[in-house]
């Protein structure tokens, strides 16, 4: 009799633990819920800030001298990836970089950079050494702050009368001339990687060319070279140069396009495991 009360006892204390673990349970789902559904909000924000600071097509057509089209898809929701075009005192400056990872954490450096850029062509530095250096020390204080690794390369385009100058260490730019010869030029040797030491200033340095009527210049992130085929074979460099030669003839967006569709029809169904960023800029 003693046993059976004690049993019926137990199984009440267990029954009471349970409901009452469920109870636990079911209040962390709903925090969870709130929490996600907030955290989402943020990133769609984030998301949504990332594109709306992109050039506008208004604004592109603006810049007569250059015909110009961009693209840029992230992976995730929020990409690392970041271009600009911005037409000051008769020229062009033409940005692109690319920020380690992504996420929430990439996306505010992406910010930060397209910020940092916009501000000192405001203020009217025309130094590119002391240009990306102050910006350099921009984003390298920030991410300190934020107790991060993250970093970016970055490139800059000064364009003026045909003029082209590049500075800052990326991918390899590609001009592709009227006649159809390919020129790759590295830019491993025009910078130094943004955010990662506190001072670059002796790693900078630039190259100079010019644009001919009809010349194609290309930017882009190892997104679209890395691009890997059901096999794990990278799309490369050679291949997106080849696309872009056979299409030049065309206007700056139809070569744009030609290459997104070239790259989509590489990859197939294989998962893109990287942000996608294109700008195409041809000389009229």
């Amino acid at each position: 009799m003693i046993g059976t009360f004690r049993d019926i006892t137990e199984r009440h204390q267990a029954q009471e633990s349970l409901a009452s673990a469920y109870q636990e349970i079911k209040m962390l789902n709903h925090q969870l819920h709130d929490e996600n559904k907030y955290l989402n909000m943020e990133l769609e924000i984030t998301r949504r800030l990332q594109r709306l600071l992109l050039p506008s097509e208004a604004e592109l057509e603006e810049i007569k001298s250059l015909d110009i089209a961009g693209y840029m898809e992230p992976a995730t929701e929020i990409g690392g990836d970041y271009y600009d075009v911005l037409a000051f005192g008769g020229g062009v400056t033409i940005c692109m970089g690319d920020v380690t990872g992504h996420g929430l954490e990439s996306g505010m450096v992406m910010l930060m950079a397209q910020t940092a850029v916009r501000t000192l062509l405001e203020a009217g530095e025309t130094d590119r050494v002391r240009f990306l250096d102050v910006l350099n020390r921009t984003i390298y204080l920030n991410v300190l702050r934020m107790n991060c690794d993250k970093n970016m390369t970055l490139v800059l385009l000064d364009y003026q009368g045909g003029e082209i100058r590049i500075c800052g260490q990326h991918e390899e730019a590609i001009l592709v001339r009227s006649d159809g010869n390919v020129q790759r030029i590295q830019t491993i040797d025009l910078g130094f990687p943004i955010g990662l030491v506190d001072d670059i200033s002796e790693f900078i340095s630039h190259y100079t060319t010019y644009l001919n009527a009809e010349d194609v210049v290309i930017l882009y992130t190892d997104g679209i070279t890395e691009a890997e085929n059901a096999d794990g074979l990278h799309y490369g460099v050679d291949r997106l140069c080849a696309v872009a030669a056979k299409n030049r003839d065309l206007t700056a967006a139809e070569i744009r396009q030609s290459i997104i569709h070239d790259v989509m029809e590489y990859i197939g169904n294989h998962q893109v495991y990287d942000d996608m960023t294109i700008l195409v800029c041809k000389q009229r």
